[in-house]
């Protein structure tokens, strides 16, 4: 049972930047400081990782005293920089965005992330859900799913063929090497992002470990598409029965009633920003997207606070967790937990990190017994 911590790297409430000598002192340094110091506590407290979540512009608000958008644009450089500063947990990406990249190029650079980080790097990939990054790249969003499957395909041959050729309609290798090979053989472990049933059933066909969450969907929506995860990855024969890490927006605290109220704002901002994000991403994809998004978007605007901790967040007491969780894992099927433990960013570090403590003493070890 892997049980990880996502990192979205936002600008959190109060920062006041790095005061190290040479650092800019900004809210953006004061951030690196955050990740570097969260990580050392999820080692510290011996859960198995961290994750890093890609995001590309969301710039910071105007008034540096709430929080802003993401520093993670580059999250392979802050892989390295957390396997420099850590020795045992996982590093993972959850997940590069790889159709804005070239696939040779990242080959290059996963190979040598894998070596600097002793082999501790886990890959997730993914497409992104909105459009708003590709257009900051000139990408045509509607061509960000035959652009990921050749992508990862040409990236993958590039770890193990020499010389790689490579003839597909968006890239083309003619007769090269790519150096460094990975630390890890053949490459580090994989796993994709999976945020709607057509996607589930697409990394079951191609026989992928998955990443879901509860952002698009909900507890309840998550049991039909995992079960045409496992149908696909049946159908197309692949060994095993898949395998599948849930991403999830976690709060604990000793008394029930702070449990939820201390993240409730931010919450309630998180979910509000994903609804805006859902509702000007409609029409990406042609009809059958633009009806998911729609109607994903009109979920979320319906959802209240209560609603919302019933069926996307998990805040209480570490008993209510436990219980929560042990009973989605069994549901699910789930061989892994990603906890977000600061959805929204504007909880104080304080809290968050207490948080996190109990969910490592009184949550984790029983969830890895059973």
């Amino acid at each position: 049972m892997h049980i990880g911590l996502v990192m979205e790297c936002e600008i959190r409430a109060g920062a006041d930047g790095s005061k190290g000598s040479g650092a800019a002192n900004s809210v953006e340094a004061g951030a690196f400081d955050d990740v570097f110091a969260r990580a050392a506590l999820v080692e510290a407290l011996g859960l198995d990782g961290v994750w890093l979540a890609e995001h590309h512009f969301t710039p910071p608000n105007a008034d540096a005293s709430t929080p802003g958008g993401s520093i993670v644009s580059s999250p392979l450089v802050l892989a390295a920089a957390l396997g420099a500063r850590t020795e045992r947990i996982e590093i993972g990406i959850a997940v590069l965005v790889l159709p804005l990249g070239h696939p040779v190029r990242m080959a290059e650079e996963v190979a040598t992330v894998d070596h600097l980080t002793g082999g501790r790097l886990r890959l997730g990939v993914g497409r992104s859900g909105f459009p708003r990054a590709y257009a900051g790249y000139g990408i045509e969003y509607e061509s960000s799913r035959p652009r990921f499957l050749e992508y990862l395909d040409l990236m993958r041959r590039a770890w193990t063929e020499s010389p790689l050729q490579f003839e597909g309609e968006y890239y083309q290798a003619d007769g090269i090497t790519v150096s460094p090979r990975p630390l890890q053989s053949p490459h580090p472990p994989l796993r994709a992002a999976a945020t709607n049933a057509g996607t589930f059933a697409l990394m079951g066909e191609l026989g992928l470990p998955i990443f879901a969450g509860l952002r698009g969907m909900t507890t309840v929506s998550l049991t039909p598409a995992i079960a045409e995860y496992h149908e696909a990855w049946q159908r197309a024969g692949h060994a095993g029965q898949g395998d599948i890490y849930l991403r999830i927006p976690v709060f604990v605290h000793e008394d029930a009633e702070r449990a939820r109220s201390i993240p409730e704002q931010s919450a309630l901002r998180a979910y509000a920003r994903l609804r805006a994000s859902f509702a000007e991403s409609t029409g990406a994809e042609g009809a059958a997207s633009e009806q998911a998004r729609t109607a994903t978007a009109k979920s979320l605007a319906s959802s209240d606070y209560e609603t919302l901790l019933r069926e996307r967040l998990f805040f209480g007491t570490p008993d209510e967790v436990r219980r929560q969780l042990s009973s989605l894992r069994e549901e699910l099927g789930l061989s892994g937990f990603l906890v977000e433990p600061n959805v929204g960013g504007m909880m104080h570090a304080d809290a968050v990190d207490n948080s996190i403590r109990l969910f490592a003493s009184e949550v984790a070890p029983a969830l890895r017994d059973e």
